[in-house]
């Protein structure tokens, strides 16, 4: 049964994403919103959901290291594999815009949970642990970069409206008859799109989860690979195929914004309903997190466009990863 949830949960997954790129890419034309917001928020936290169900249930459960492990593993995914996949199929237009503001608040807020967790290494305190105030913390920075975003997007649609008219004023047609008329359309796309990305993660999470636990791998070990790769699916399915179909902007805002949405809301909420004990362990993925958050920074920065040359690095790097973490537990 597991194994058939897992083929289903696959299809479902790449069904799903196809239909959410298409109406998201849809509503950020008529909205007149840059793709990149729509992938920071709408994308990104549709893609993110899954991380959020795990994390929850494992603090619920009494299983913290699957949800710190998750978080930590999932973030790293997105960064390296899920930016490399995509970068060796087509490559990927990166715009000034991310490199001035989204990126170097990633990285800050990478640091920032890096030290709170760190209590033992930055406080001299006995153990490492994240409190509710740590988890409201984080909240609060959430809110903030949502802030920002909604603004921006304010900014960039008055800005958008305002040559509309300047067109109009011209003599050009504006059919916004038909706009409005197709907006329901596409809005109903994007929920029947995350719908059938969430729901089909989480069968390749539960399915995988399973298969891995009964040959007697740990749960930390589940949490950093099976659980974390699972519940990154959405973001890698949904990146191939924004790539595939012309969004680059939609493949970097998805990054981006699953990765704020992983270390802010769901360690947020996470921690905020139960204190997290942190492995000792997991010190050590933030700071492989951290550096290679820097130098996927300044592969961008310097090269603009991420071709397969990139692409390689990037997945050799979560490859060195993937084994380093195996040795260790």
């Amino acid at each position: 049964m597991n194994y058939l949830l897992l083929i289903l949960g696959f299809i479902l997954l790449i069904k799903g994403a196809d239909i959410l790129v298409d109406g998201a890419s849809s509503i950020a034309k008529i909205l007149k919103v840059p793709s990149i917001i729509i992938g920071l928020t709408i994308v990104a936290f549709g893609t993110s959901a899954p991380e959020l169900a795990v994390s929850i249930k494992s603090a619920l459960s009494g299983s913290p290291d699957i949800a710190t492990g998750n978080i930590a593993g999932s973030s790293i995914f997105n960064l390296l594999l899920v930016v490399g996949i995509t970068a060796l199929i087509k490559k990927i237009e990166v715009e000034k815009s991310v490199l001035v503001k989204d990126f170097p608040f990633l990285i800050l807020i990478t640091f920032g949970v890096m030290v709170l967790c760190g209590d033992v290494f930055f406080s001299g305190a006995d153990i490492n642990i994240l409190t509710r105030g740590d988890g409201l913390v984080l909240i609060s920075f959430f809110s903030i970069f949502m802030f920002y975003l909604v603004g921006g997007a304010l900014s960039a649609r008055n800005k958008a409206l305002e040559e509309a008219a300047a067109a109009l004023d011209a003599g050009m047609v504006v059919d916004e008859k038909e706009e409005k008329s197709t907006i329901l359309k596409y809005i109903f796309m994007v929920i029947l799109g995350l719908v059938g990305v969430v729901l089909g993660g989480d069968w390749v999470v539960e399915s995988s989860r399973e298969i891995a636990l009964s040959l007697g791998m740990s749960e930390t070990l589940v949490g950093l690979t099976i659980v974390a790769m699972g519940t990154s699916l959405p973001e890698l399915v949904t990146s191939l195929v924004a790539a595939k179909k012309g969004e680059s902007d939609m493949v970097i805002g998805n990054i981006i914004g699953s990765n704020v949405f992983n270390l802010l809301l769901v360690l947020g909420v996470t921690s905020s309903i139960s204190p997290i004990v942190i492995n000792g362990n997991l010190i050590v993925d933030m700071l492989y997190l951290l550096v290679v958050s820097i130098i996927t920074y300044l592969i961008m920065s310097y090269r603009k466009i991420l071709n397969r040359s990139e692409g390689v690095v990037f997945t050799l790097l979560y490859v060195a990863y993937a084994v380093f973490i195996i040795i260790r537990n």
